[in-house]
């Protein structure tokens, strides 16, 4: 592969997870230097991505926290761009939805994903500012889901569904307040990922049309690279054959 982020820093949020070991992957055999944070030390329990010096994990950044994020982002290095896979998912119908459970989906998936794109708007800036000409403007990529494009595929987990969406109208909304700048914002939004937790909680699903988390970060890898020219505002279906 092209080193087409040879010298840059990128933040992945939820880099230990499933998908964010694929995108760490491919994002540092791309040349990137990622920045991963963690608050939960069980979630580096086979993180083997961790011993690689590319790979800069940063515990105790809890994302949902507003001075956590700032203290995170503003330590780090001339910033290029930041990818934003943390989240969480809860089934539920609407009559069992409490708002406590409300607010912990759009906690984890909107307020995180929107500290984490204004810190990193603060840190790009900030790159600029200090005269690095390698690169103009940045990268920001967010994760929406499915049912944020579909709403009614969003039944029975409602509140996972509007924080999702929220993710998709933040990413578009910021694309245009940040063209002028050329800080590309995009977004993919995932079908079922081919995943063994998946597979275990749907053994009886047709396993070979579900995208692989590979596919993902392939397209990840584009959209946060200098490679990608133009690309702003998009949130990107990746759904194989479903």
């Amino acid at each position: 592969m092209s080193k087409s982020l040879e010298n840059c820093h990128l933040v992945v949020t939820g880099g230990t997870g499933a998908l964010g070991r694929a995108v760490v992957g491919s994002l540092i055999e791309a040349g990137a230097t990622c920045h991963v944070p963690n608050l939960f030390p069980e979630e580096l329990t086979g993180f083997t991505l961790a011993d690689n010096a590319a790979v800069k994990v940063v515990k105790g950044i809890d994302l949902t926290d507003e001075a956590s994020v700032r203290q995170f982002f503003s330590g780090l290095p001339g910033l290029w761009g930041s990818v934003h896979l943390a989240g969480g998912f809860a089934m539920g119908d609407i009559a069992d939805t409490t708002a406590t459970g409300f607010l912990e989906q759009m906690h984890m998936n909107a307020l995180s994903c929107f500290l984490c794109c204004r810190e990193a708007v603060r840190a790009i800036r900030a790159r600029a500012a200090s005269g690095d000409t390698a690169h103009a403007g940045g990268r920001i990529v967010n994760v929406a889901a499915r049912p944020a494009l579909e709403p009614r595929l969003g039944a029975g987990m409602t509140a996972y569904t509007m924080s999702k969406a929220a993710v998709a109208a933040l990413t578009q909304s910021l694309a245009q307040e940040l063209s002028a700048e050329a800080i590309w914002v995009n977004a993919v939004a995932p079908s079922i990922l081919d995943t063994p937790a998946n597979r275990a909680a749907m053994p009886g699903a047709n396993h070979a049309q579900w995208p692989t988390v590979a596919h993902v970060a392939e397209v990840i890898t584009f959209l946060a690279s200098p490679g990608n020219r133009a690309t702003r505002g998009a949130v990107i279906p990746i759904y194989g054959a479903v």
